[in-house]
């Protein structure tokens, strides 16, 4: 197997709290890959060590053989990042924007306008392209960061919850522009909470739990006979949390 990334002991502490306590997480290249967890299980904390926007306290990571934090720039040059709370030059209008992510990774000027030309075309932008990106609505938003994500045909791309507040055209588009990019090769790695999402698109799932890796591999391994909801709140410990208590709930609203 080629791994397009891997980490060892990945560790993170904010304060007293750990929030990601030494994981080794292991992506093939070309893969489609879901990381999923409950809220605060160290998703986001992990993705942003991993692209190199947070340093962390221990371990190592490396995308296709390069270490994040020996080798950098090398590392940058050929990743693609679509972070959470994804923030834009709001003032630029979405053809700015992707004229501009261009100049910052040296494309020269005809190719970047070659390629910005297509990705608003395939993104559904085309008619929204001179608008400011502040005026842009949250699926617009995701559409347009994850084209200046794709400008410089990166090898590994990272989306943090990248269907979140996303309508269902929008999320249509993004689901195939993602597909058709791991087709050619490439390896999409991205965090969700929507298990149904994750079943639909990935091939290879690593699930999170407490800053932990606690299961990863082919879909079809980590669900088993399950679906990979079930499978999850398995591995989660997630399973009866609401079987017991709120006896008072439900009785004909009468306060008490």
């Amino acid at each position: 197997m080629v791994e397009a990334v891997r980490t060892q002991g990945l560790f993170k502490r904010f304060g007293q709290q750990v929030a990601v306590g030494g994981v080794d997480l292991v992506v093939p290249k070309g893969s489609f890959a879901g990381l999923v967890g409950p809220n605060g299980a160290g998703k986001t904390t992990t993705l942003s060590m991993i692209t190199g926007l947070l340093r962390p306290d221990g371990g190592t990571i490396e995308i296709n053989g390069h270490n994040v934090w020996t080798d950098p720039v090398n590392v940058k040059a050929h990743i693609g990042v679509l972070p959470e709370g994804l923030r834009l030059f709001e003032r630029l209008s979405g053809r700015e924007l992707l004229l501009y992510s261009g100049r910052l990774r040296g494309i020269p000027l005809d190719e970047t306008e070659r390629r910005a030309d297509e990705l608003l075309r395939v993104m559904d932008l085309v008619e929204s392209q001179d608008k400011l990106v502040i005026d842009y609505s949250t699926g617009m938003r995701k559409k347009i960061g994850l084209a200046a994500a794709l400008l410089h045909n990166p090898g590994v791309l990272f989306l943090d919850e990248p269907f979140e507040g996303v309508d269902p055209v929008s999320a249509n588009t993004l689901t195939d522009v993602l597909r058709r990019y791991t087709e050619s090769g490439s390896t999409v790695i991205f965090s969700s909470h929507g298990m149904d999402l994750v079943e639909r698109l990935c091939d290879w799932v690593a699930v999170m739990s407490r800053g932990h890796i606690v299961a990863q591999g082919p879909l079809s391994e980590v669900r088993g006979e399950q679906t990979l909801n079930e499978a999850f709140l398995d591995l989660v410990g997630a399973r009866g949390n609401g079987d017991e208590g709120l006896s008072w709930l439900g009785s004909a609203g009468t306060p008490r």
